[in-house]
């Protein structure tokens, strides 16, 4: 009897699968579970299944990458590979070689991803857009050297704007390194500031002929692009991540042209709407100015110094005014008290009392006002309104005698 170990079990049963042509090349079509995508390896682990059926599968990192879309939970697809075991864990499972949704297209699902996928991080976004300069100075053409792009955009930008100095980087626009170099082209211009507007595009063709401009790495060095980009991919109908991610996208490589062109007379009635436009502005102006410097010499008059100087003139003469009024009225005024009072003192005064007969009677101490401030034989004056008399007293009578 042999007494086997599990390693040479698995390996026996391994073998088995591997021998077996059947099972060397098969295609099977199931719905995407468990899917896990080990970043650090490049390994996509995943199950198929059906209903009620299920099987482990894993697709090495050499065949992952030629894929043109991610995969996803819930989605079915149609792979080919082999059936073999894994000999650590004796389950067998499906290795994948090649993978491609089922119903629609690879490259329709790979467009649609990578969209999603730019969209949400706003490479998109409208806010981001560049406006595109009103009179390029330079324009620069990404496209085929051989194609009939290159030959319609020239004829429309000789045309329409010769004014405009052409830089043309001749690229591939299909196939194997086509994406890289239209990458680079952008790239190239961007970094030594080559021109002041870019066309970049190509003529018609499938989604297969189109599919370099929806590469990623193109879509995120238009998008870190300073210069504006103008998006001219194939005809009307055709939409590319290009197209997203360009600050304009014009429906076709002629139509390009002419979205970066004005017209030919276009440079020459702009010319003259805004050498009008700067005529009113500085009549305008010229009339506010004008009207200004009134203003400030009216200031200027009212407060200068020989307005300052005749204004107070003016005032001084009124105050003067006003002062010789108030004392013409001030001494008549007084004028009339005097003449009152001295009419009063006059009234009151000794010599109008001696002039009606009365005399004023003095000796050497002054006037005598009584009989008994005199002697007999004692000489008086009697004071009258005329002069004076002097007297000799004889006698004297008394009320009381």
């Amino acid at each position: 009897m042999t007494v086997l170990t599990v390693s040479q079990l698995n390996f026996y049963i391994k073998t088995l699968f591997d021998s077996d042509k059947n099972l060397r090349s098969v295609y099977l079509r199931g719905e995407i579970s468990n899917f896990t995508d080990h970043y650090s390896s490049g390994h996509l682990y995943l199950s198929l299944k059906e209903e009620k059926t299920v099987i482990k599968a894993v697709m090495f990192s050499d065949f992952a990458k030629r894929l043109s879309f991610r995969p996803e939970n819930g989605m079915t697809v149609i792979v080919r590979g082999r059936v073999s075991t894994y000999t650590q864990t004796g389950q067998y499972q499906f290795y994948i070689e090649e993978m491609q949704p089922d119903g629609a297209g690879t490259l329709s699902i790979a467009f649609e991803q990578l969209k999603k996928k730019l969209e949400a991080e706003g490479l998109f976004a409208d806010e981001h857009k560049k406006p595109l300069p009103l009179f390029p100075e330079r324009i620069g053409v990404i496209t085929s050297p051989t194609g009939a792009a290159v030959q319609d955009i020239l004829r429309i930008l000789g045309r329409r704007y010769p004014y405009a100095e052409v830089v043309f980087c001749p690229v591939l626009v299909q196939g194997e390194g086509a994406a890289q170099s239209l990458t680079e082209a952008i790239r190239r211009f961007d970094s030594g500031d080559l021109c002041d507007v870019i066309i970049i595009g190509r003529g018609g063709g499938s989604v297969e002929d189109l599919w370099a401009f929806n590469d990623e790495s193109l879509a995120r060095a238009i998008y870190d692009c300073h210069i504006p980009v103008v998006s001219g991919v194939g005809h009307e109908t055709d939409f590319t991540i290009c197209d997203f991610v360009s600050d304009l996208r014009a429906s076709t490589p002629s139509a390009a042209a002419e979205r970066v062109s004005p017209e030919a007379g276009e440079p020459e009635r702009l010319v003259k709407a805004y050498q009008q436009l700067l005529t009113d502005l500085l009549n305008d102006r010229i009339d506010n100015e004008k009207n200004k410097l009134e203003m400030i010499s009216k200031a200027l008059a009212y407060h200068s110094p020989l307005e300052t100087i005749h204004n107070r003139q003016l005032r001084l003469d009124s105050i003067s005014s006003r002062l010789n009024a108030a004392y013409s009225f001030s001494v008549e005024r007084n004028r009339s008290k005097l003449s009152n009072c001295a009419s009063r003192l006059d009234a009151l005064s000794p010599l109008r009392v001696l002039s009606r007969g009365y005399a004023l009677i003095t000796d050497k101490n002054g006037c005598i006002t009584s009989v008994n401030d005199t002697e007999i034989g004692e000489t008086i004056d009697l004071t009258l309104s005329d002069g004076k008399l002097g007297c000799l007293i004889e006698r004297k009578i008394s009320d009381n005698e």
